[in-house]
């Protein structure tokens, strides 16, 4: 059977906030339909355009596009009172949701009590906590998993019934650990049910077929991943990673499209590095420059505001993302932030505790030692560029030799937070 329609898949290929949703906004154009495929609303992707800054959080980022199709798909974990708040905000702002919106029946929902889990865990692991966001991610992908999952399609049928057997399980658990410090469930269960009925008013659809049909029909596909490679669940630096799969075959399993259908790979990459929560980071900076970046950078988490980490570019984890992914073209965001650096480094290497050396990213990356090389800063304001012609020498080697050594060709540089600061080379 030959489809006359195309997949692409855009993902993150460090430790997450590498400005996908700015990308998917910059590339929606060129498709018919925007899927999600992982995730929940943990991961919020920012876009700024027109003078408006928008998170979202659960909903595709081609939703400002009109005509587009967007869908949730069946990898998604869905809280119902978070994704209310986020649709009524954008309804407010004039993006017409409920017809540009499908949400598949088996993406699965996180209840009031996955949060309450969430912390009780993170609790109990004391210093070896993970960093999580306390959103009940990681406890909803634990309930699919063993097969005790709640899905969109629940809403359909029988619900408050397999509602409450559900919250009595989770129950159970939490006085099993001795978690009884959680006031005002009540009223959190309130607001969610109410997020329940908001979710009634949108299409719940068996979301495999209608995107194979989609792709029958000749439409164009962008498949939309959260967090970034580096989270990934199995190959990620685990266990400070997220519960699902972030790498280019969570889009088949997430949406129910087969390998072979899958054409461009998008890998995203900061010019530096960032990460959030606990877990390993080679290349980060506790010094001024660290410091220099985060705040050039504006890095902060898009749903937490917490403080992002931040360091070099590590080009030795960025090959190893775009193998696991098979990227075909590379996108590279927040050059900008790197304009007035005397000297820019980038990690061509680790020295193991040993004292060998390794380009390959090992299993274990906690006590790795990173080897950098130097490039002469480029020290100019790229904010206001609208060509490649424009780029300073020093720039276009540091983009040549990240290009040979990632043996992967950059299509796009972003140059500031708005969708017009995009050059396409």
């Amino acid at each position: 059977m030959n489809t006359t329609g195309k997949v692409d898949v855009l993902l993150g290929l460090q430790w997450g906030d590498e400005g996908k949703g700015k990308i998917v906004d910059v590339l929606t154009p060129d498709y018919d339909v925007v899927a999600r495929f992982q995730g929940g609303p943990n991961a919020g992707h920012t876009l700024e355009f027109e003078k408006q800054k928008y998170v979202l959080r659960s909903i595709p980022s081609g939703i400002f596009q009109g005509g587009k199709v967007n869908i949730i798909g069946n990898g998604v974990v869905l809280a119902p009172d978070l994704f209310m708040l986020e649709a009524k905000d954008l309804e407010k702002s004039g993006h017409p949701l409920k017809e540009r919106l499908y949400i598949s029946k088996k993406a699965h929902l996180i209840m009031p009590t996955h949060r309450i889990l969430d912390r009780a865990y993170e609790s109990d692991k004391g210093k070896d906590k993970v960093g999580t966001t306390g959103k009940g991610i990681g406890p909803t992908y634990t309930d699919k998993v063993s097969r005790n999952g709640l899905r969109v399609g629940d809403i359909l049928d029988g619900f408050e019934e397999k509602y409450a057997t559900h919250k009595k399980r989770h129950l159970k658990m939490l006085a099993a650990l001795g978690w009884t410090d959680f006031d005002g469930l009540e009223e959190v269960e309130k607001t969610w049910k109410e997020g329940i009925d908001y979710m009634k008013q949108f299409n719940f659809i068996d979301s495999e077929h209608e995107i194979n049909n989609l792709l029958r029909s000749g439409k164009n596909i962008l498949c939309e991943g959260a967090q970034g490679t580096m989270l990934d669940v199995d190959f990620g630096s685990y266990p400070f990673v997220t519960s699902s799969n972030t790498v280019c075959a969570g889009a088949c399993t997430g949406l129910g499209i087969g390998p072979n259908k899958i054409g461009e790979v998008y890998g995203i990459m900061k010019a530096y590095c960032t990460r959030v929560g606990a877990g390993p980071f080679p290349t980060e900076l506790f010094d001024e420059v660290g410091k220099t970046i985060r705040q050039r950078g504006h890095e902060y988490g898009a749903v937490t505001g917490r403080e992002r980490r931040c360091g070099w570019i590590d080009l030795i984890q960025l090959r190893y993302s775009i193998m696991i992914n098979g990227v075909t073209q590379l996108i590279l965001m927040k050059s900008d932030v790197l304009d007035d650096f005397e000297i820019i480094k980038a990690c061509v290497g680790y020295k193991l505790k040993d004292g060998s050396r390794t380009e390959e990213l090992p299993y274990e990356l906690e006590e790795v030692e990173p080897v950098y090389k130097e490039f002469t800063g480029w020290k100019t304001d790229m904010t206001r560029f609208t060509d490649k012609s424009q780029f300073p020498q020093a720039f276009r080697d540091y983009i040549s030799f990240l290009e040979e050594f990632l043996e992967t060709p950059i299509r796009i540089v972003s140059i500031g937070p708005d969708r017009e600061q995009t050059i396409i080379l």
